[in-house]
């Protein structure tokens, strides 16, 4: 998709198809046979590398037009049927679901709680839940490799099957309850 988008900025700068003008033209045919011969695409190519990472190159670049020619849409997984699906081919989703994958680098945000959960040297930690839940195969390994470190039980927050979970291990074996946080 990058290669696309940068060939995108390279057609859009060739032909002026930016700034307060273009932005402003209401007229769909004008907007689509646009071309002012700024032939400045090279150029802008080369400061869009220089000067953005994936995450603000995305949030500046991307446009609705974009998605439409390249018939993007977001998906989402559907628990009815267990599978992925299409979610939506409106472009402020599309967007929003391009930068979430790319925060973090598409990996869970784990903060630690308390180190000394319960009074009883526990460590807890606390997932920040934004829609996707945690694999819990993976959750169940790491918790398993931070007792190796910590000594003693761990423990995380988190959402499972839509509900507020506690997943722990003690050091033999690994346990979920549900909770309700405060």
């Amino acid at each position: 998709m990058f290669v696309f988008l940068f060939q995108d900025i390279e057609e859009r700068w060739n032909k002026g198809k930016f700034g307060k003008e273009y932005d402003e033209c209401d007229d769909i045919r004008e907007k689509k046979h646009w071309n002012r011969n700024t032939n400045q695409g090279i150029e802008k190519i080369f400061e869009v590398s220089k000067i953005y990472n994936d995450v603000t190159f995305i949030d500046t670049f991307l446009t609705e037009e974009f998605c439409r020619e390249h018939d993007m849409f977001s998906f989402a997984y559907n628990r009815s049927n267990k599978r992925y699906e299409i979610e939506s081919r409106e472009f402020e989703m599309i967007k929003k679901q391009l930068l979430k994958s790319l925060t973090n680098m598409g990996q869970p945000i784990i903060e630690v709680q308390n180190a000394n959960y319960e009074n009883r040297g526990e460590l807890l930690l606390v997932h920040t839940y934004e829609g996707v839940e945690i694999d819990k195969k993976y959750a169940e390994d790491t918790l398993r490799n931070l007792y190796v470190l910590w000594q003693r039980p761990v423990h995380l927050q988190s959402m499972l099957d839509d509900k507020p979970a506690l997943m722990s291990y003690s050091g033999k074996d690994y346990k979920q309850t549900w909770i309700t946080f405060n």
